[in-house]
């Protein structure tokens, strides 16, 4: 059967969950080559192999709403929103290598024809002046290949910032944790202002004239639900978005009316396996007994909250809220 390449626009989702679904379904389900461009609402998008709570600000995260999911691919933490435009190459890959020059090169190119001059840096980004405006992972199954990649376009830098800053050092293991860079939005170097759909369409012209016999492609209904299907057995899950994460010791020093709390968690797969409670408080009850009774709990913040509920922190502790000690473990 003759191989195809098709291009996709992808207006049907914002959703994190489905858009990475959708990558799974077409490198796991086609033979045919696709390039997709696609936008999330603001979501956190971490790599396959990092620790989710080492790597987001995890209250402000939510409470701002913001969408957290894991992806296949390795590399470091995202930020989405729609300023951002997100690209894949999903093709046929016979020599089984990865190649970051080739699909950042058609990008490059892109940017280009508009005036503005990127380069590829490092492992794995683009660089206008020296800032960060494109970041790129990659995956191969058997012989297929997904590349993919953030584009910078007219993001809320800030709101990378305030998403991403976290107290990392609170956590060791044996995750891959993020290095950030000085990043910046395409629409700060370009020579005529323009809305990030006509940034879109320019990518897609572009494609047309590297693959002058690819086609637009469209989703049929069953393909749709089956994509839906994925989003939400695995990409919304709590399961792979953080009880996925790899093996990591915590460790938190918090100063409290009660005196200083010390907390040392053991986690895997997210649940605690282990808890010791240290500090200069006064108590009154056996600690022992409350860190048995969080063994086997998700580390975090609702869990944690629900797992404490009809406990009586006042039969533990001197003059500690239960706000206080929840805070001491997240």
């Amino acid at each position: 059967m003759t191989k195809k390449s098709y291009y996709f626009n992808n207006t049907i989702s914002h959703s994190p969950y489905f858009n990475l679904a959708l990558e799974e379904y077409l490198l796991k389900n086609s033979n045919d080559n696709f390039f997709l461009l696609w936008q999330n609402e603001p979501s956190v998008v971490v790599g396959y192999h990092q620790n989710t709570n080492a790597e987001i600000n995890l209250d402000y995260v939510k409470g701002k709403n913001i969408n957290v999911v894991r992806r296949m691919t390795g590399g470091g933490t995202v930020y989405h929103d729609l300023g951002n435009v997100n690209f894949s190459f999903i093709e046929n890959n016979e020599s089984k290598r990865s190649d970051f020059n080739k699909y950042t090169m058609i990008i490059i190119d892109v940017l280009e024809k508009l005036g503005v001059k990127a380069q590829f840096f490092g492992r794995n980004d683009i660089l206008i002046e020296g800032k960060k405006i494109s970041g790129n992972s990659e995956l191969i199954i058997s012989n297929r290949i997904l590349h993919h990649g953030t584009l910078l376009f007219n993001s809320d830098l800030e709101e990378i910032f305030n998403a991403l800053n976290t107290q990392s050092n609170k956590f060791t293991g044996k995750s891959i944790k993020s290095i950030h860079s000085r990043v910046a939005n395409i629409s700060e170097f370009l020579l005529q202002q323009m809305t990030v759909n006509d940034f879109i369409e320019k990518i897609i012209d572009e494609i047309k004239i590297k693959f002058q016999d690819i086609l637009e492609y469209k989703l049929n209904e069953l393909e749709v639900n089956k994509i839906k299907r994925i989003a939400d057995e695995k990409y919304s899950t709590w399961e792979w978005n953080y009880g996925n994460s790899p093996k990591y010791n915590f460790t938190k020093r918090n100063k409290t009316n009660a005196g200083t709390i010390e907390v040392f968690l053991d986690v895997n797969g997210g649940i605690i396996q282990n808890i010791s409670i240290y500090g200069d408080f006064f108590f009154v009850g056996n600690i022992k007994q409350l860190e048995s009774h969080l063994c086997g709990i998700k580390h975090d913040k609702e869990s944690i909250t629900i797992a404490l509920k009809n406990i009586d922190i006042d039969n533990y502790f001197v003059n500690l809220t239960k706000e206080e000690f929840i805070e001491s473990i997240i």
